[in-house]
């Protein structure tokens, strides 16, 4: 029998809307139901499966945007029909991207901030990929014009996010990850030192680590790679991952070296929908001088009757996400997009505190000096019957989600529990989210069987 077939002269919109045409029986799932339904109807449907995903707000296992204000969205909607790359057909939307990567050409302190060159991409994971795709076309010149071979890149970084080994895997270059040592929280100028030689494309130095929250010591390794080029001529370049640092860095440590007032950092990369506080959807890559773009990268299109220069892995990709970027520019300002990170990180810092008064955590990272966050581990754990692994699971029931995970490579041993604190987490829901958490220390205490299945939920994509 057809599915959903309508009766024949059925007065469809006096009918509840639970009991008509697709309601009265389960969403098709592998192929297209055989007739129309009533807009209504679907879109009801469709929004109570939504309903069991969680709650995004509750979400302080994420980096990226869950507070959306109403303007952004109704800039977002006027944007929905508009394809960004068509700069030809949308030429403000194109003007405002180049507003953009000046903005944060200045704001990163680049030597001629108006003449920066950079683009938007799809996050920042894309961005990165483009600073390392400019490193290994630059390295390749330098060798050729020496006449040595170019077949066994590397670069070198410390604990990265996954977009780094795909870029490796992709782009076949060997990824030289330096482990956390023992006291660290990241990779430190020393690793540095003995890591590279003369077939190091570059060095990622990742302003808020993924799984600390920290800045890594831009500036001390900029001094071993000036040490290294004095001393042998190897002149290995710096790119910033700074994903989540990139917009709170700037406005909570401006005292910090990190950016283009190092000459040695030749590209940036960052996420608008993270710290940046846009929807979800855009990053952002900028170079420090127009050369350090390679223009091997850089392609002419052809496209609806104009010449676009492209230099985006993606190609057509909405525009309302960079235009509710420009909005939050606008917006907020220096002042006020200092005000928001502060705020953030008194959060932080406040939770900080209540975990360590509570006696049962140590306290990683305590929110201050990196990004407005908590990184934290169970005390005296091998002497309880569960995990934070347990605790991450158990806390759902309230509706919040935590990242869980252990350390990356040589501190593999220590489970962390981190919590990010981002606009839109005020002190009042900061409050309920330590109380639920007694809560569920109180009753993982009395009901200690951890459950054998629980594991880290957290795999540092984005």
């Amino acid at each position: 029998m057809p599915l959903f077939k309508a009766t024949p002269g059925r007065r469809e919109l006096i009918y509840d809307i639970y009991t008509r045409d697709m309601s009265i029986e389960p969403l098709p799932k592998y192929k297209l139901p055989c007739h129309e339904s009533l807009p209504q109807t679907v879109c009801n449907l469709i929004r109570d499966e939504l309903m069991l995903d969680g709650n995004s707000r509750q979400n302080l296992a994420t980096f990226c945007t869950t507070f959306v204000s109403s303007e952004a969205r109704a800039l977002m909607a006027d944007c929905i029909d508009k394809n960004m790359i068509d700069k030809d057909e949308y030429p403000q939307t194109a003007e405002i991207e180049r507003r953009c990567v000046h903005i944060l050409a200045d704001l990163w302190n680049a030597p001629k901030a108006k003449t920066a060159i950079g683009c938007s991409t799809t996050g920042s994971s894309e961005a990165a990929m483009l600073g390392g795709l400019a490193l290994k076309w630059k390295w390749r010149k330098r060798r050729e014009a020496l006449g040595q071979p170019t077949d066994r890149p590397n670069i070198v970084c410390g604990p990265v996010q996954v977009c780094w080994h795909k870029f490796a895997r992709y782009f076949d270059v060997e990824l030289r990850e330096l482990p956390i040592l023992d006291g660290n929280l990241c990779m430190t100028p020393e690793q540095v030192e003995e890591a590279v030689d003369e077939n190091t494309i570059g060095v990622v130095a990742t302003l808020g680590v993924t799984f600390t929250c920290v800045y890594e010591p831009v500036a001390g390794i900029a001094a071993v790679l000036d040490s290294i080029a004095e001393d042998t001529g190897l002149d290995i370049p710096i790119h910033v991952d700074a994903a989540s640092g990139g917009f709170v860095a700037p406005f909570l440590h401006p005292d910090v070296l990190w950016d283009f007032r190092l000459p040695r950092v030749k590209s940036i990369n960052t996420s608008g929908h993270k710290y940046g506080l846009s929807p979800l959807g855009v990053g952002w890559v900028v170079w420090r001088e127009t050369e350090d773009l390679p223009k091997d990268l850089i392609f002419n299109v052809d496209y609806l009757g104009g010449q676009i220069p492209t230099f985006a892995l993606n190609f057509s990709r909405p525009a309302g996400e960079i235009v509710a970027q420009y909005y939050e520019l606008m917006r907020l300002g220096r002042s006020g997009f200092t005000n928001v990170q502060k705020s953030c990180a008194r959060t932080a810092m406040y939770l900080a505190q209540e975990l360590e008064k509570s006696g049962r955590f140590d306290i990683q990272y305590d929110g201050e000096g990196g990004l407005p966050a908590v990184c934290y581990s169970l005390k005296d754990e091998a002497k309880l019957n569960y995990t934070l692994y347990d605790v991450s699971e158990r806390i759902r029931t309230w509706g919040w989600q935590i990242a869980s995970y252990p350390l990356p490579a040589n501190r593999q041993e220590k489970v962390v529990q981190r919590v990010l604190v981002r606009h839109g987490m005020g002190r009042d829901l900061m409050t309920l989210f330590v109380e639920d958490l007694g809560r569920v220390m109180r009753f993982l205490d009395r009901n200690p069987a951890g459950n054998p299945e629980a594991g880290p939920n957290f795999n540092h994509g984005r």
